[in-house]
């Protein structure tokens, strides 16, 4: 669809309806997508890697959705600034994050050693490979909304 007659901002498409087998294949990923890790965890892996991609509708319904199952707000908005707070993250936490950043960046270089090591030290091979597909899964969902500029929709 053109988009000339489109106002500044205005959603491009509303591909979920578009392409209705796609969006059931992209929330079957999402289903299975962290597994067993912990809500806590999966909401902060999806805050991040939103951020990283500038999705705004995923960073407000991560946010919502992880302020509704007891995150705090401070933790919430520190994850922009991971590094420098690592005191208010656990270690599982800081290896997912530095993943999270590794994966959605994923430049010329992949994934380093260093990082990998470090998230393999606190994570065993199941879990591990939620997290990998946790961070897939949400750079798929940003991906497509900032693309489409998918609406972010006001809270009450």
């Amino acid at each position: 669809m053109s988009t000339e007659n489109r106002l500044p901002g205005e959603q491009r498409m509303a591909w979920m309806r578009v392409n209705p087998d796609a969006f059931k294949a992209v929330m079957a990923l999402e289903e299975v997508s962290g597994g067993t890790l912990e809500l806590s965890l999966r909401e902060l892996i999806r805050l991040r890697a939103s951020g990283l991609n500038g999705c705004a509708f995923c960073l407000d319904m991560h946010s919502f959705d992880a302020t509704k199952n007891g995150e705090t707000l401070q933790r919430i908005v520190a994850v922009s600034a991971w590094r420098e707070a690592k005191h208010l993250f656990t270690a599982r936490e800081l290896a997912a994050l530095e993943l999270t950043d590794a994966v959605t960046r994923l430049g010329e270089h992949g994934v380093t050693d260093e990082v990998w090591n470090a998230a393999a030290a606190v994570f065993d091979e199941k879990e591990l490979s939620q997290v990998l597909v946790c961070i897939a899964t949400i750079n798929v969902w940003n991906r497509m909304s900032v693309a489409t500029r998918a609406y972010t929709k006001t809270r009450a």
